[in-house]
């Protein structure tokens, strides 16, 4: 079974900041899970919500300039670059999803630029970079762009083409939606199944013990 670090160890620092990271490496995280957005001037940051603090002003009108200030001005940490999470996570890697967060292609050309993050940040790390979303074009798009990354298909309603013509590693799933038979679909076809966010360690036993190859908790030191 994978335990991944879902937004880092989020229930002892801000989720996905480089404390997070810093924190679940040092719990023994080997598998993390993080978000990804595309600043206006094409940073990738690592933040869950599209918008910022109490506001609904979204990441993608500000440069990543004016967001270092608009944090400072609220007095609210800033969301790191992703390029600064390679470090915290390097030492021991066995796996990092990267979620591309992206609905509705609100960051156009954002496949791209992570590509490009990729092979300047952390291209020794290839191999054990997955990188998922809930928009399938844009995991269309990763793909087209890129014959051999690892694909992780997030979905609500689990539908066997859609895995099968991304050629995904891996299909992630609310663990309340998760069923025996797309287990046994996945398994059939060589996939990975991953479920979220799991935080109690029967429910964990259920789903191992139902086929399911990996979690995302926010406190890995539970398992």
């Amino acid at each position: 079974m994978i335990y991944f670090a879902h937004r880092g160890a989020n229930t002892l620092a801000p989720a996905n900041s480089i404390a997070a990271f810093q924190t679940a490496r040092g719990q023994g995280a080997t598998q993390y899970e993080l978000d990804v957005h595309l600043t206006r001037d094409g940073r990738l940051v690592v933040r869950h919500d599209y918008t910022l603090g109490n506001t609904t002003r979204p990441l993608s009108e500000f440069t990543y300039a004016q967001l270092q200030e608009f944090c400072a001005q609220q007095k609210i940490p800033c969301p790191p670059l992703l390029e600064e999470i390679f470090p915290q996570v390097r030492p021991a890697l066995a796996l990092l999803n990267i979620e591309i967060k992206n609905d509705d292609n609100v960051y156009p050309g954002i496949e791209q630029v992570l590509l490009t993050c990729l092979a300047a940040h952390a291209k020794d790390l290839s191999d054990k970079i997955l990188i998922s979303s809930f928009d399938y074009p844009t995991l269309q798009r990763v793909r087209d762009l890129d014959a051999h990354i690892k694909i992780g298909l997030l979905t609500r309603a689990f539908d066997p083409q859609q895995p099968r013509a991304l050629q995904a590693y891996s299909v992630h799933m609310k663990h309340t939606r998760i069923t025996p038979e797309i287990i046994q679909t996945c398994h059939a076809e060589g996939r990975n199944v991953f479920v979220y966010t799991v935080n109690d360690t029967a429910l964990a036993r259920q789903l191992e013990d139902m086929g399911v190859d990996g979690i995302f908790t926010d406190d890995i030191t539970l398992f």
